[in-house]
C-alpha cells in the first residue's frame, strides 16, 4: 500500500486525478467505494453513485478543535478499523489543524487557523470535540488567550459542516454533569444558527466518526440524523436489540455479581447495570479495534455514553433499570428504549445498512429479533 506521503494531494487535483497519479487500479477504486457504501448503509446499489462523487471531488480542509476534552475523541479515530478505508481517508481530506495531530504550535498553529477561518469560507469541514465552558465568562478552558466559546464561533461562521464529536461535544458529558461548575454545554447549545452533527459517544467508534466525514466530503451533505443531531445509519437501533448475550436475557439468564457463575457463561449483564435497552448506538455492529470487542464482549455492562447526561442520568452505572411490577423486565425495558426510539423514525432501516455491513465484513450475522421478546422467566428472573 502506498504511504498518504509518497504522492501527495496537490491542490486543484480532483480524487480520480490524484489516485490515478498514485497507481491506484479502477478495480481497487471501486471496492473502496463499495466499503464506503456499505458503511454508510446504502449497500452494493448505491456504489456506482459513490464512485462518481468521489472521482470528481477536490480534498477539503478540515479544523479539528479540541475544546474542554480528554483527545480521547482523537485517539479512537486514529484506530479506523479497515487499514485501506482509513488510509484513504486520510487522504480524502486535508487535516490542516489539530492540536493533538499537527506538527506547528503555539503561534504558527494559531495562525493556520486564523488563515483557514479567514481565507476558505465555505469550504471547510469543522470538527469539534470537548465541551465549551460558559461560567465566568468562559475562564475555564482558554487557547491562544481566547475561550472556547469564541473560538468555536468564529470557527463555525465559515464552515460548511459541522461535525460535534463525542460525549463532550453533543452535551457536556462528566464536565456537565452536577454540579457543573465550568457551565459546560455542548456545541449545538452555543452553535444555533448552523445544523451540527452530533457522533456520540464517550468516545465514539472510530468507523463511525470516518463514515460520517465520508459521508459530507462524498455527496456534499450530512447524513439523516435523528432529533439528537445522531447520524441514524448509525444511532438508529438499541443496543440491546443487537446484543450477543440478549439471547441469556431472554432466557432470564443474569448476571447477579460479576465473579459468579453467569458472569463466567456471558449471561446478560442487565442486572448488573447494563444500559443497552436505553442506548442507541452500533457498539454491537461496528465494535473497536478492527471489531476486536467491545465493553458488553468484554464482561462490563453498557453505561448509556452515547446517551445525552448519561453521567446522572445512567447513574448509578451499576444499578439496574428500574422495571414496573406486574408487567415484566423486558416490557419495561422496551418502554425506555422505545421512547427514544420515538425520535429516531428511520431507526429500521439505519439497522440494516449497519446489519449489512457487519455481514460484508465479517461474513456472519448477529441474531436480530423483529418482534418484541417475551418477558424472561425461570427463578434468576424474579430474583
Amino acid at each position: 500500500m502506498l504511504s498518504p506521503t509518497e504522492h501527495p494531494w496537490e491542490p486543484g487535483l480532483t480524487l480520480g486525478e490524484h489516485l490515478e497519479r498514485r497507481g491506484v487500479s479502477r478495480r481497487d477504486f471501486l471496492e473502496f467505494c463499495g466499503g464506503v457504501a456499505a458503511v454508510l448503509g446504502v449497500g452494493s446499489a448505491g456504489t456506482p453513485q459513490v464512485a462518481h462523487a468521489l472521482q470528481s471531488i477536490k480534498r477539503p480542509s478540515v479544523v479539528w478543535l479540541e475544546l474542554q476534552e480528554c483527545t480521547g475523541c482523537v485517539e479512537s479515530v486514529t484506530r479506523a478499523a479497515d487499514p485501506t478505508l482509513g488510509n484513504l481517508i486520510l487522504d480524502l481530506i486535508s487535516l490542516d489543524y489539530s492540536e493533538t495531530l499537527m506538527a506547528a504550535a503555539g503561534h504558527q498553529s494559531e495562525d493556520v487557523l486564523h488563515d483557514i477561518v479567514t481565507k476558505q469560507k465555505g469550504q471547510y469541514v469543522l470538527v469539534v470535540t470537548g465541551s465549551i465552558p460558559l461560567k465566568e465568562d468562559g475562564i475555564y478552558c482558554t487557547i491562544g488567550g481566547r475561550t472556547a466559546k469564541t473560538v468555536l464561533q468564529e470557527a463555525a461562521a465559515g464552515a460548511a459542516a459541522i461535525f460535534a464529536v463525542g460525549a463532550c461535544a453533543h452535551w457536556g458529558s462528566v464536565q456537565a454533569a452536577r454540579p457543573n461548575p465550568t457551565g459546560a454545554v455542548g456545541v449545538r447549545e452555543v452553535i444555533r444558527d448552523k445544523p451540527v452533527i452530533n457522533i456520540a459517544g464517550c468516545p465514539p467508534i472510530a468507523d463511525v466518526i470516518t463514515a460520517t466525514i465520508v459521508h459530507f466530503v462524498t455527496f456534499g451533505r450530512p447524513p439523516a440524523v435523528d432529533a439528537e443531531g445522531r447520524p441514524l445509519f448509525a444511532y438508529g437501533g438499541r443496543i440491546h436489540d443487537n446484543c450477543q448475550r440478549r439471547g441469556h436475557f431472554d432466557a432470564g439468564q443474569f448476571v447477579e455479581n460479576f465473579d459468579d457463575a453467569g458472569a463466567q457463561k456471558n449471561w446478560c449483564l442487565y442486572k448488573v447495570g447494563c444500559k443497552g435497552p436505553a442506548t442507541f448506538s452500533p457498539c454491537p455492529i461496528f465494535q473497536w479495534n478492527d471489531m476486536t470487542s467491545w465493553p458488553i464482549g468484554a464482561g462490563h455492562p453498557c453505561i448509556g455514553c452515547t446517551e445525552p447526561n448519561f453521567w446522572d442520568a445512567m447513574s448509578p452505572f451499576y444499578g439496574r433499570l428500574p422495571d414496573i411490577p406486574g408487567f415484566g423486565i423486558e416490557y419495561t425495558v422496551d418502554r425506555i428504549g422505545m421512547g427514544l426510539a420515538a425520535l429516531s423514525a428511520a431507526g429500521i432501516a439505519a439497522h440494516a445498512g449497519a446489519s449489512w455491513l457487519y455481514r460484508s465484513r465479517k461474513e456472519r450475522e448477529l441474531p436480530v429479533l423483529d418482534t418484541p421478546p417475551k418477558p424472561p422467566t425461570g427463578p434468576s428472573a424474579t430474583a
